[in-house]
C-alpha cells in the first residue's frame, strides 16, 4: 500500500483576495506604528507577532487540509462466478456449426478455464468461483454476496448461469449492494429461455398406505413442452414384482393429470416406480420416472351403524358393510316397536358405548334416523361422538330419515358437526311420487368418494343414469367450509341447489352428510356394483387418516396426508393407558430421522385431556422418507412410523433458462449482459472498468482544536508583549 501525503488549501477567489488585502493593510499599519514609536526593537517584535496572528487567521480562512492518499500496490480482482447446479445439466444449447445439442454446463465450460482469462493477468487478478455443485442448491444471492464479502480489491464480477435459482432471497437484492460498492456484474446467460421438446413426470401422489387386495388409486402429473398431443405408455412397477401398465393422452404445452389403478398382491412396505415412455423428440430423458413408498397392510376397520327403524337404506347398507372383508361391523337398532335393543345376529350390540375407550375403537359411526329421546341417544352420547371425531379422527356419517328424529340432534353438541344447515320447521323432509335424481358438482366430479367408475366421463354418465330417490332431507344450504359433492337436480331455494351429499373436516375427523335414503336403489340391474363401491369408499376415506399408523396403545395421524418439502406438518397422536383409557396428561415425544440421518425432537402438547389427544408440528427440510418414533414416558409405549415427504430440494434438469434474472442483475449493478461467443467483448469490458478512486484521509486544520489552540496562544503572547513594552 503506497501513501501520499500533502497540504492543500480549499481557497476561493474571494477568500484569497481578502487574505492578501488584509495582510498588506496589516503590514502597512504595522510599519507606520513602528516608525511612530521610533523603531524600537520591542515594538518591532510586537508588530511582527501581530502580523503572524493575522497571517494564521488568513491561512485558516482558506481552509487548509492535511491529506493522506492510500494507493494500493496490488492488482484489482475480477471474480468469475460459474453456476454448477443441476439445472445446468439441461441439454438445450445448440451448436450452430455442428448442429448438435450440448448441456449448459458443457457450453459454459470455457468460462471456468483460467486460460480464457490469461490476457487479463497483467492488469487484473482472476479468481474463479463455483457454486451449486455440492448441495444441488442454486442460490444466486448467496454466491454473489459471499464473493463481495470474501474478495479483496474486487473490481467486477462475471456471472455465468442459466438464471434459475431455487434458494435464498431474490438475486436482485444483492445487485444494489454491488452498485453502491462500484462493482458491476457482467452476466452471461446460458441456455434456452423456452423449453426444448420434453416430457417430464412432475408428481407421484401415492397415499400413505393401501390395503392388500383393494385397488389403490395413484394420481400423477406430466408436463409437456411438445407442440402436439402424444399418447404415451405409463408403467407402474413395485419392488415386490407387481406391474401395471396404462396409457395417457399428454396434452401439448401444458400439464396432464393421470391415474394408475393398482391392486397390491401382498403386504409390507413397497417402493413404487412410475415410468413414462420416452418420446423420440425429447431432449431430456432422465426426468421420466419418479419413486415413492407405500405401506400395504391387512385392513380391519371398525364401523358402528346406529338406526331406529330398519328402513331399506339401513338393511342394504348393513349388508354391504357386513360383507366387506375389510370391515368389522357393529349394529345398534333402536326399533320403535321392539322392547329390547339389538337383534339376533352377532354383529348387533345391546347399547350405545358409554365410555370413551369403547366408543373410540370405532373408525366410522353411521347415525341414521335417530335422535335424543327416551330409548335412543342421550346428550352424553352426543358429546362422546363429537369428541372422538374432533380428537381421535373418527368419521361420522349423518343419514337422516323421513321420521325426522335427527332434528333433535341440532340442539346437541353434534349441531356444529353438520356440514349443512337443516330446516328445523320441516323435520320429516320432502317426498314425492316421482323419482328425483342427483347431480354432481364440480367438486363431486373430482372427488374419490363419488368415483363409481374409473373414467371421469363414464363416471358422470353413471351418476346421470342412477335410479332416483323419492325422499330427501329439508336442507337450506351448506355451511361455510363444507364441500358439496351432489345437489338435487331439480329443486332450488333462495340459496341455490339443494345440497344432498356434503363433507367437511371437524377437528381431526371427517363428516359426511347423505340427504336421501335412496342409495339402496342403485342396485337395480347391477346388483352391488355401485352401492357396495360407494359405501366402501366412504368408510375408507373417513378412516384413512385415523389408520395412518397405530399400535396397541398409541395412534399417529398427520396433516396433510401427503407432506411436502418446507411445508409444516401437524402430528396428532392418541395415547391410551394400560387399562385402555385415554391418557389425560403425559410426556409424549417424537424423534424424527430425516433421510440424511439428521434427527430432531418434537414435544407434543395435550390438545384434549379427556380424549388422550396430543399434537406437535415439524417442518421437513429434506425430501424422502422420514422415520418417526413416538414414545410416552408415562405408559412406556412406543410407535414407529414413516412419513414420505414429497418435493425436491435440488434443482432438476429440463427447466427453461431465465436470462431476464441475469439482465436485471447486470442493469441494477451497472454492468452488461453478454453472450458466450462474445469473449473479446467480455475481456475488453473488464479492462475498461474504471479504477476506483483512492482512499483519502483528510484532516481539516482550520477546524482542528490544535489550530484554535495555536491562535489563542499567539493572541496571549501578543497581549503579554503589549504589557511588556508599556502599551497597556
Amino acid at each position: 500500500m503506497n501513501v501520499m501525503r500533502g497540504l492543500n488549501l480549499a481557497w476561493t477567489p474571494w477568500s484569497l483576495f481578502i487574505s492578501v488585502v488584509v495582510l498588506i493593510v496589516v503590514m502597512m499599519l504595522g510599519y507606520v506604528s513602528w516608525r511612530r514609536r521610533g523603531f524600537r526593537r520591542g515594538d518591532g517584535v510586537l508588530e511582527l507577532l501581530r502580523l503572524a496572528i493575522v497571517a494564521v487567521g488568513c491561512l485558516l480562512l482558506n481552509q487548509p487540509e492535511f491529506t493522506e492518499q492510500y494507493l494500493p500496490s496490488e492488482k484489482p480482482t475480477v471474480a468469475i462466478v460459474c453456476d454448477q447446479s443441476p439445472s445446468m445439466q439441461t441439454k438445450d444449447v445448440v451448436d450452430g456449426e455442428a448442429g448438435s445439442i450440448a448441456s449448459r454446463l458443457a457450453a459454459a465450460e470455457s468460462m471456468s478455464d483460467s486460460q480464457t482469462w490469461q490476457s487479463l493477468g497483467d492488469v487484473l487478478n482472476i479468481e474463479i468461483r463455483q457454486f451449486g455443485q455440492d448441495d444441488g442448491q442454486s442460490n444466486l444471492f448467496q454466491s454473489l454476496h459471499r464473493t463481495l464479502q470474501q474478495t479483496e480489491r474486487l473490481r467486477g464480477i462475471v456471472l455465468v448461469s442459466d438464471g434459475d435459482w431455487n434458494d435464498g432471497p431474490p438475486p436482485v437484492e444483492v445487485a444494489t449492494q454491488l452498485r453502491m460498492s462500484g462493482i458491476p456484474v457482467f452476466s452471461i446467460p446460458v441456455g434456452s429461455p423456452t423449453r426444448l421438446p420434453d416430457l417430464e413426470l412432475v408428481s407421484l401422489d401415492t397415499p400413505a398406505f393401501g390395503v392388500a387386495g383393494k385397488t389403490v388409486r395413484i394420481p400423477y402429473s406430466v408436463d409437456s413442452s411438445l407442440p402436439r398431443e402424444k399418447t404415451r405408455t405409463v408403467l407402474l412397477r413395485a419392488d415386490n414384482g407387481d406391474e401395471v401398465q396404462t396409457e395417457i393422452q399428454v396434452k401439448p404445452m401444458g400439464r396432464t393429470n393421470g391415474t394408475v389403478l393398482w391392486k397390491p398382491s401382498g403386504t409390507g412396505d413397497v417402493m413404487l416406480t412410475l415410468e413414462l415412455q420416452q418420446h423420440a423428440e425429447e431432449t431430456q430423458a432422465d426426468n421420466n420416472s419418479l419413486q415413492a413408498p407405500i405401506s400395504i397392510r391387512e385392513e380391519k376397520l371398525k364401523v358402528l351403524l346406529v338406526e331406529s327403524y330398519p328402513r331399506w337404506e339401513y338393511r342394504y347398507l348393513r349388508n354391504a358393510l357386513s360383507r366387506d372383508p375389510g370391515v368389522e361391523l357393529s349394529c345398534l337398532l333402536f326399533h320403535p316397536v321392539l322392547k329390547a335393543v339389538g337383534g339376533g345376529n352377532k354383529d348387533y350390540i345391546k347399547s350405545f358405548p358409554s365410555e370413551i375407550e369403547e366408543l373410540g375403537q370405532f373408525d366410522v359411526v353411521f347415525l341414521g334416523d335417530v335422535g335424543i329421546e327416551q330409548g335412543q341417544l342421550s346428550e352424553e352420547d352426543c358429546r362422546l361422538l363429537k369428541g372422538i371425531v374432533e380428537y381421535q379422527a373418527s368419521g361420522l356419517v349423518f343419514m337422516p330419515g323421513w321420521q325426522g328424529r335427527q332434528v333433535s340432534l341440532l340442539e346437541s353438541e353434534l349441531a356444529d358437526l353438520y356440514p349443512v344447515i337443516m330446516d328445523a320447521t320441516q323435520p320429516e323432509g320432502w317426498g314425492s311420487r316421482t323419482a328425483s335424481h342427483f347431480e354432481l358438482t364440480q367438486a363431486g366430479q373430482r372427488s374419490l368418494l363419488t368415483r363409481l367408475t374409473n373414467g371421469e366421463e363414464e363416471n358422470l354418465s353413471v351418476w346421470e343414469s342412477l335410479p332416483g330417490f323419492q325422499w330427501y332431507a329439508a336442507v337450506e344450504q351448506a355451511k361455510p367450509g363444507s364441500e358439496v359433492l351432489c345437489v338435487h337436480r331439480d329443486m332450488t331455494n333462495e340459496f341455490g341447489r339443494i345440497p344432498l351429499l356434503a363433507t367437511r373436516t371437524y377437528g381431526a375427523g371427517k363428516i359426511l352428510f347423505m340427504g336421501t335414503d335412496g342409495a339402496w336403489r342403485w342396485r337395480k340391474g347391477v346388483e352391488d356394483l355401485y352401492h357396495y363401491r360407494f359405501w366402501g369408499q366412504v368408510v375408507r376415506w373417513m378412516a384413512y387418516q385415523r389408520n395412518m399408523a397405530k399400535g396397541e396403545r398409541m395412534r399417529l395421524y398427520y396433516s396433510p396426508d401427503q407432506p411436502f418439502l418446507d411445508k409444516t406438518v401437524t402430528l396428532n397422536a392418541n395415547v391410551m393407558e394400560d387399562s385402555g383409557e385415554p391418557l389425560q396428561q403425559g410426556d409424549v415425544v417424537a424423534r424424527i430421522v430425516a433421510p440424511s440421518g439428521t434427527s430432531e425432537t418434537v414435544r407434543f402438547q395435550s390438545s384434549g385431556d379427556e380424549w388422550g389427544a396430543f399434537a406437535g408440528q415439524f417442518t421437513p427440510v429434506e425430501p424422502g422418507q422420514h422415520l418417526i418414533t413416538i414414545a410416552c414416558k408415562q405408559t412406556s409405549a412406543t410407535l414407529e412410523a414413516a412419513i414420505y415427504v414429497q418435493g425436491s430440494a435440488e434443482e432438476r434438469p429440463g427447466r427453461s433458462a431465465r436470462p431476464e434474472v441475469l439482465r436485471e442483475l447486470a442493469q441494477v449493478s451497472g454492468g452488461q449482459t453478454l453472450s458466450l461467443d462474445e469473449t473479446e467483448k467480455i475481456l475488453a469490458a473488464l479492462k475498461s472498468i474504471p479504477e476506483p478512486p483512492p482512499a483519502v484521509r483528510r484532516v481539516q486544520l482550520w477546524a482542528h482544536p490544535l489550530a484554535g489552540g495555536l491562535f489563542m496562544l499567539l493572541l496571549g503572547c501578543f497581549w503579554v508583549g503589549r504589557k511588556a513594552v508599556g502599551l497597556i
